[in-house]
C-alpha cells in the first residue's frame, strides 16, 4: 500500500500548483523526457501513441474534404523568407539559422522552417499557370522550429509536431470558404474524439497571423481557467500570390493572382487533453484518443486459469485498444498506475469473479465500477467508452460555460480578471489601444470575436466609445 500511495503523492495537487501537477503528470504518466537541448522534448511511446491516434482520426478528416498530404523541405533560403514582408517580420525572433554545411560557410544563410508559407507559395508559382490547375489543397505532416524563450512540454516548445495546410484557389469566396471549413473541421475533431469544447471566431488584426489577411481560431478553457489557442486557419488573400507571382490564367484568358489559406494544429493538443480532462491521480484520456482503452487486471493471477481468463477476455474485447497487465506488480500498485496514464476502463478478474462468471469494470474518469457478466462483457464495456466519451465532453462544457462571464465596464472587467479565471465576454470598439490597455493593464488578451455575437453592452469595456466587436478575453498558454 505504501508504494501505490507514493505513486499517486508522486503527482503535486492541481489546487496546491497546476503548473507544477502539468509536470508531474506528463512526466510520471512517461509522456515525454526532456531531452540535451533546451527547449526540446523527447516523446516517450505513450505520449507519441497519443500524437499518432490525433493524425490518424484528423487526416481521415481532411481527406473527406479533399485534402491531399505532401512534404515540403525542412531549409528555407533566406532570399525566399524575405519575399513577403509582413511575414518575415513576424517572425524573424524566433527564427533559427543555418549558417555553416560540412565545416565550410553557406553562401546564404538556410532558415530552419518555423512554417512553411514560402516554400508553398514559391512550389506553387512554379505549377500553377491555368484555372484548370485549381485548386490545390495541400497538407504536410512535419515539426516547426521557433527559438522560444519560454518552453514547457507539449504547450510552447523549440522544435514542434504539427500539420499545416496550405490551399490555392481560384477566387477569394473561395478561399473563405475553405478558410471556415477547415477551423469547422478543427472544432468538430476537438467536440467529437478530443470531448473539448470549443469557441470559435476570428482574431483581431494585432492577434492574427503575419501576413495573413484574416485569422480565425479555435480557444479551449483549461481547468486552472486559463485559455489555449487550440488551431488556427488564415485567409491569405492575394498578399502571398503577389509577393510569389502565382498566376493563373483564367477561363476569359486573363491572368489573375490566385487567393490562399492555410491552417494548423500542433501537439499543444496533447497539453489540452491533459489540462481539460486530468485530475490529482494523473490523466484522464476520453477514450476515443486513448492509445489503451482498456487494461486488464488479473487478481491473484498465479492461480490456475486467472490468466487464461484475461486472455480470453481480451480477445472478446477485440473491437477496442485492449492490454493485459501480467507484470508482478501488485494489483493496488497497477491501479494506480492505470490510473496514472489515464486509461479509460479497467478490468478487474481474478478466482471469485471466474467462478461467478462476471467481471468488475472501472471507469476512470468516475471511478464508478460495474459487476459485467462475461458473456456480455463486450457489449457493456463499448456502452461504458460510449458514456464516458460523451460525459466528459459535457463536463467541460459545464465548466467552460461556469466560467464564462460577462463584464459592463472597466472595473466590472478588471475584478473578474483579477479574481475569476475563465473567459471574460466585453464590448470591445475596435480600436488596438484599447487591446493593448487592456493587456497592459489586465494581463488578459483578445482571444477571439465569436461568430456567434452578442450585444451586451453598447460601449467599449475599456474608453467608453460605441462598441462594435463582442470579444472574449482571458489570460492565456
Amino acid at each position: 500500500m505504501a508504494d501505490e500511495k507514493k505513486l499517486v503523492e508522486a503527482i503535486t495537487p492541481m489546487e496546491e500548483d497546476f503548473a507544477q501537477w502539468y509536470t508531474d503528470v506528463v512526466t510520471k504518466a512517461e509522456l515525454v523526457d526532456y531531452s540535451g537541448v533546451r527547449g526540446c522534448t523527447i516523446f516517450r511511446p505513450a505520449g507519441y501513441a497519443i500524437w499518432e491516434l490525433i493524425q490518424k482520426e484528423l487526416d481521415a478528416r481532411f481527406k473527406e474534404v479533399g485534402v491531399e498530404n505532401v512534404y515540403m523541405p525542412m531549409f528555407i533560403p533566406e532570399s525566399l523568407l524575405q519575399k513577403e514582408k509582413d511575414h518575415v517580420e513576424g517572425f524573424a525572433p524566433e527564427v533559427a539559422w543555418v549558417t555553416h554545411g560540412g565545416g565550410e560557410e553557406l553562401a546564404e544563410r538556410l532558415c530552419v522552417r518555423p512554417t512553411s508559407e514560402t516554400l508553398f507559395c514559391d512550389f506553387y508559382s512554379r505549377i500553377i499557370e491555368s484555372y484548370r490547375d485549381l485548386p490545390k489543397i495541400y497538407n504536410q505532416w512535419c515539426s516547426v522550429v521557433r527559438w522560444e524563450k519560454t518552453t514547457r512540454p507539449f504547450l510552447r516548445t523549440m522544435e514542434f509536431l504539427w500539420q499545416e495546410g496550405h490551399t490555392a484557389h481560384a477566387t477569394a469566396t473561395e478561399a473563405q470558404e475553405r478558410t471556415e471549413q477547415m477551423l469547422n473541421v478543427y472544432a468538430d475533431f476537438c467536440e467529437q474524439v478530443l470531448a473539448i469544447p470549443m469557441v470559435k471566431g476570428r482574431k483581431t488584426d494585432k492577434e492574427k497571423f503575419a501576413g495573413a489577411e484574416a485569422t480565425y481560431t479555435i480557444e479551449a478553457l483549461m481547468h486552472d481557467g486559463k485559455a489555449l489557442q487550440s488551431g488556427t486557419s488564415h485567409n491569405f488573400g492575394d498578399g502571398f500570390a503577389k509577393a510569389f507571382g502565382i498566376q493563373y490564367t483564367d477561363k476569359d484568358n486573363t491572368l489573375q493572382y490566385v487567393h490562399q489559406t492555410s491552417w494548423g494544429l500542433t501537439t499543444r493538443l496533447i497539453g489540452a487533453v491533459i489540462m481539460v480532462h486530468g485530475d490529482n491521480s494523473g490523466l484522464v484520456l476520453p477514450p476515443r484518443i486513448a492509445p489503451t482503452q482498456v487494461v486488464i487486471i488479473p487478481i491473484q493471477q498465479k492461480k490456475e486459469g486467472v490468466l487464461e481468463k484475461a486472455a480470453q477476455i481480451k480477445e472478446k474485447l477485440g473491437a477496442f485498444r485492449v492490454k493485459v497487465d501480467d507484470t508482478d506488480k501488485s494489483p493496488g500498485w497497477k491501479f494506480s498506475e492505470q490510473e496514472m496514464r489515464g486509461i479509460p476502463v479497467r478490468v478487474e478478474i481474478g478466482p471469485k469473479d471466474i467462478a461467478a462468471n462476471q467481471a468488475v469494470v472501472v471507469r476512470r474518469d468516475t471511478r464508478e465500477k460495474t459487476i459485467v457478466s462475461l458473456d456480455e462483457i463486450d457489449t457493456k464495456v463499448g456502452e461504458i467508452l460510449g458514456e464516458m466519451q460523451s460525459e466528459m465532453l459535457e463536463r467541460a462544457r459545464k465548466h467552460r460555460d461556469a466560467h464564462t462571464y460577462e463584464a459592463h465596464s472597466t472595473e466590472e472587467f478588471r475584478d473578474i480578471v483579477a479574481n475569476k479565471p475563465g473567459f471574460v465576454k466585453a464590448m470591445w470598439c475596435g480600436e488596438r489601444a484599447c487591446e493593448d490597455e487592456i493587456k497592459e493593464k489586465t494581463g488578459a488578451t483578445s482571444r477571439c470575436m465569436p461568430f456567434e455575437q452578442e450585444r451586451i453592452a453598447e460601449t467599449c469595456v475599456c474608453c467608453g466609445k460605441p462598441a462594435k466587436k463582442l470579444v472574449y478575453w482571458g489570460k492565456a498558454y
